[in-house]
């Protein structure tokens, strides 16, 4: 399961907090309205059926053969209300159509009969109703049909402005919890692009405790961490760098006494030609491990950026190892922002391994594109299996198909070069699978526009 990030869970939970405020304060005030009006409105229809029964009332009294249907349509009953009269068992309304009396509740009818006045909310042709029921003489009932379908109108589109209002709220919550978690990542992200800077060998990148007073502990902590990193890494540079250096000494010495032994061999036994050819190879890979292991030591300073033709030093690099120009390829802007001793190992580098490993380079493209510089060089080998891709960048690794792709003995060192040189840019370093066969290797370089 992922996990949703500080800033998306800040923002969710600043957006929940408030829907929950304001679905609850929408709820109560709903529930306090709606009642408020059912009670203002059954007040008011429970007054007017008093009042128009004691007027049937004082009709039925006035005369000895009411004419009750002459008495209802002299109420004032207006658009809303309608009046029924039962009596000896008949029903009796203002019109001809007496469907309104389906609208009359058995049970509120059994309680009239009885002589109390009752009332009751029914829902009548799919609208909310109110049914009154005023007892007027032991076998005589008035009965008043209120509808509250305008009612019910009304608190629908009440419904419909909190809901509105809430879901507002909610995204004025979301709003304000997007605010809060810039205000409360900014530092977080102070410390993460220092960390960055850092790990691209910006060495002297520190966090200012003045920016942060509240995080002053988090700071102080940072730095010495960095500084004691910093010191460590120096140490590792400086042992680094020390011995490579105490050992190319001995090394051009065996390498001078190979050379002699060398230029002899048709002057020695065939064993011995043999032993001293061995020997002056595994010297020249000796000076070649120490060569990238000096250089793997300085790796991690910082890049000194200048505008550079990478195309041209990449015809340099083909040029210097008997390959042909036409294989570059450039698209963009033909300067870069990059550091040119960095990015011609790289594609020196890059050419080597396919030489060794690929069956040789047949094509290297150079893009620039929104400051993105990338470098891609394809070979025509047997490619690089995906349980070598994940660590073939890293130190003293050649991979499982190194001897498959041309059964040399490298140091092992070249591509981790490579990615250190990257990762001084800001950048990665990766291989994929060319089309066609083969594989691609390419580096990535951010801010490589001036």
């Amino acid at each position: 399961m992922i996990r949703a990030g500080l800033r998306a869970r800040v923002i969710a939970g600043f957006a929940a907090g408030a829907l929950a405020l304001s679905a609850t304060m929408a709820f109560a005030s709903y529930e306090i309205v709606r009642h408020s009006l059912l009670g203002e409105r059954e007040s008011t229809a429970i007054r007017a059926a008093y009042y128009d029964a004691a007027v049937i009332r004082a009709g039925i009294v006035a005369t000895a053969d009411p004419d009750l249907v002459a008495l209802l349509r002299a109420l004032d009953t207006g658009e809303n209300r309608r009046a029924l009269l039962h009596r000896d068992g008949e029903w009796f309304a203002r019109s001809a159509d007496l469907g309104t009396t389906s609208a009359v509740p058995a049970a509120l009818q059994e309680q009239a009969r009885s002589g109390r006045a009752s009332v009751q909310r029914v829902r009548a042709d799919g609208a909310p109703t109110l049914v009154v029921a005023v007892p007027i003489a032991t076998d005589t009932v008035f009965y008043e049909v209120d509808s509250l379908a305008e009612l019910d109108h009304t608190l629908r589109v009440l419904t419909i402005v909190l809901t509105a209002v809430a879901i507002a709220t909610a995204l004025a919550g979301a709003g304000l919890g997007l605010y809060a978690s810039r205000y409360v990542m900014r530092p977080l992200v102070r410390v993460a692009q220092a960390a960055q800077d850092i790990a691209t060998g910006a060495s002297d990148a520190r966090l200012d405790p003045a920016q942060e007073p509240d995080l002053g502990r988090l700071t102080s902590s940072f730095n010495a961490m960095v500084d004691e990193l910093s010191a460590r890494l120096e140490r590792d540079r400086r042992f680094a760098a020390d011995v490579s250096h105490e050992l190319r000494s001995p090394l051009q010495t065996l390498s001078a006494a190979a050379s002699v032994l060398t230029r002899r061999r048709a002057h020695l036994d065939e064993r011995t030609a043999t032993a001293a050819g061995l020997v002056a190879d595994e010297i020249a890979r000796f000076q070649q491990l120490v060569n990238d292991l000096i250089t793997l030591a300085r790796s991690d300073r910082a890049a000194q950026r200048a505008p550079v033709d990478v195309a041209g030093l990449a015809r340099s690099a083909c040029r210097e190892r008997g390959l042909p120009e036409s294989i570059v390829h450039a698209e963009g802007e033909p300067s870069w922002t990059v550091d040119r001793r960095r990015i011609g190992q790289v594609l020196g580098n890059l050419l080597d391994n396919a030489t060794a490993y690929g069956g040789g380079a047949v094509a290297i493209r150079l893009t620039l594109d929104d400051g993105l510089g990338r470098i891609e060089v394809d070979d025509e080998g047997p490619g690089v299996s995906p349980e070598d891709k994940a660590e073939i960048f890293d130190r003293f690794v050649r991979g499982r198909a190194a001897g498959t792709r041309g059964g040399t003995d490298g140091t092992g060192l070249g591509l981790a070069i490579v990615a250190q040189h990257a990762l001084a840019h800001g950048g990665t370093a990766t291989v994929l699978d060319r089309p066609g066969g083969g594989a691609r290797f390419r580096v990535d370089l951010p801010g490589s526009t001036a």
